[in-house]
């Protein structure tokens, strides 16, 4: 089974495959109509090409499902390597370590001990993030029967969220963050919004530059809140923008990727955004490397 699960499949063979179908298929459908024509055989003309073009939307309809299919096993296939190497790094790191406490307990020095610890609840934590990552995608259906909606300032909220990214990352927040947020209240569940901030901050800093720079804005406009996250990374590819935000999905091979994920921290942000009735977009910074995210949702000034 597991050798099925790791066969990556193509989109060759459905693409070739349903071509040539249509094509034999606009072929027959063509001598068809001529042979009836010259017979003047006009009803059986009408139902025979009635008939081809069920047959062609058939295909096409087939070629599509195809492709969506190929595509999502692609994208999960791409989510069991990361989610692999996310589980095992952690683990042999905290093994190795133990391994050498263990074996070196005598020769080591408070400070190469207390490296040794440091270490492992860095992993740990690691781990744990991941955990909760997963735990957060399969709570999403349920998660706005939790608590009851509040108002919540955006402002503390953002903080908390941004301090969480640096510490994750091991980055200085005073260096990393550039701040311009006006006092804004968004009327939600702050479990709701903490995930949402949270996942979209952490992939901002994952994804800027050397040294990364996020810039955080925040603007109300006629009820409406608009949070701005850019980032001086590589930018988001054009024809990726609406693909980014799907389950799974990571561009490129998993095996070749250099930095790790699992590709459902911005389905997250898009499902919890939609949750509260709101939008995200993300597009280029204008003169600039890197990409901007925008969340638009309903809220007022305080």
């Amino acid at each position: 089974m597991s050798v099925l699960i790791r066969k990556r499949r193509t989109l060759h063979l459905p693409i070739t495959l349903s071509v040539v179908l249509m094509g034999l298929n606009i072929a027959l459908m063509v001598c068809w109509i001529v042979f009836l024509a010259k017979s003047f055989q006009y009803t059986a003309l009408t139902i025979g090409t009635v008939l081809f073009a069920l047959v062609l939307v058939g295909l096409t309809i087939y070629l599509v499902l195809s492709i969506k299919s190929i595509r999502l096993h692609q994208r999960q296939v791409n989510f069991v390597d990361s989610v692999t190497h996310e589980l095992k790094s952690p683990i042999a790191a905290v093994r190795l370590y133990l391994d050498t406490l263990r074996l070196r307990q005598v020769t080591l020095d408070a400070a190469q001990r207390a490296e040794c610890y440091e270490v492992m609840e860095a992993e740990l934590t690691r781990l744990e993030l991941l955990i909760n990552q997963l735990l957060e995608v399969g709570r999403l259906e349920r998660i706005g029967e939790e608590s009851d909606p509040e108002d919540v300032a955006l402002t503390p909220l953002l903080e908390r969220s941004l301090r969480a990214a640096c510490t994750h990352h091991k980055v200085d927040e005073a260096t990393v963050f550039e701040l311009d947020m006006e006092p804004a209240v968004v009327h939600a569940r702050p479990l709701v919004l903490e995930m949402m901030f949270g996942n979209l901050l952490d992939n901002a800093v994952k994804y800027a530059g050397d040294p990364p720079k996020v810039d955080v804005q925040v603007r109300v406009r006629h009820r409406r809140v608009i949070v701005r996250v850019a980032d001086n990374g590589p930018g988001v590819p054009r024809d990726q923008r609406k693909k980014i935000f799907d389950l799974f999905y990571r561009g490129g091979n998993e095996l070749e990727r250099t930095r790790k994920g699992t590709g459902l921290g911005l389905y997250i942000v898009r499902t919890l955004v939609h949750f509260l009735k709101g939008r995200v977009t993300v597009y280029d910074r204008f003169g600039q490397t890197g990409s901007i995210f925008e969340v638009d949702l309903p809220g007022r000034s305080m």
